[in-house]
């Protein structure tokens, strides 16, 4: 017996099932659909690529923080959780939205699928927003990443999210411009939702990693 996928992960697109001839001509019974994996499996590579490479950075944060376990505490004290607690939830709305654009562009909901994109776009803003603020508060207190090996790996590491956060937005744009004109296909839109909710499993990595480095 076989679990069902989330209904958003399941390929709409697939083409109907076919029984299979049995032996002497006479049909079988039908074959169990298989739902498709969403996105391209090219994608799917560099997606794993990618979070190996922020393991890697997750491990030599904890490495440092086992190394000098009073200079990260400390320097935790200085991130805001408010602020950091906001963007996780910012996030998490965001990804949630997009899994409700992919199944409205699979329902041929052109116009609501650009709309929910948008909402996506919005959240990253947002998201984009909350980071600048912590950060410009971090460097006024005098914490650039030179003043203690816990900023040097907390601005890094957020950096470098950010980074992909932008890339992904920039995705995003591609994505509900070719939504709006008809020509995007169902890999181009799941590929897009793929890498976003990366970014949110990331952040959800990040958060609890970081903010709560040294908390007793």
């Amino acid at each position: 017996m076989t679990r069902e996928l989330p209904s958003f992960l399941v390929d709409r697109d697939a083409p109907p099932v076919v029984a299979a001839p049995a032996p002497g001509g006479v049909a079988g019974p039908p074959r169990a659909s298989v739902p498709g994996v969403p996105g391209e499996p090219g994608l799917w590579i560099f997606l794993l690529v990618d979070m190996t490479i922020f393991a890697v950075f997750f491990g030599a944060f904890l490495v440092g923080r086992a190394d000098e376990p009073a200079v990260f505490a400390e320097g935790r004290t200085h991130l805001s959780v408010a602020l950091g607690t906001a963007n996780t939830l910012v996030l998490l709305a965001s990804s949630l939205v997009m899994a409700l654009a992919v199944r409205a562009h699979r329902a041929g909901d052109a116009p609501r699928a650009r709309r929910l994109i948008a909402t996506v776009l919005l959240g990253g803003l947002l998201f984009v927003a909350f980071k600048a603020i912590e950060w410009q508060a971090l460097l006024g207190d005098g914490h650039p990443p030179a003043s203690s090996s816990f900023f040097t790996y907390y601005f890094a590491i957020t950096g470098v999210h950010l980074l992909h956060l932008v890339a992904g937005a920039v995705v995003l744009l591609v994505v509900r411009a070719r939504v709006g004109a008809g020509a995007a296909s169902r890999g181009l839109v799941e590929g897009g939702a793929s890498y976003w909710h990366m970014v949110d499993l990331l952040w959800l990595v990040i958060y609890p990693v970081v903010y709560f480095a040294g908390a007793t």
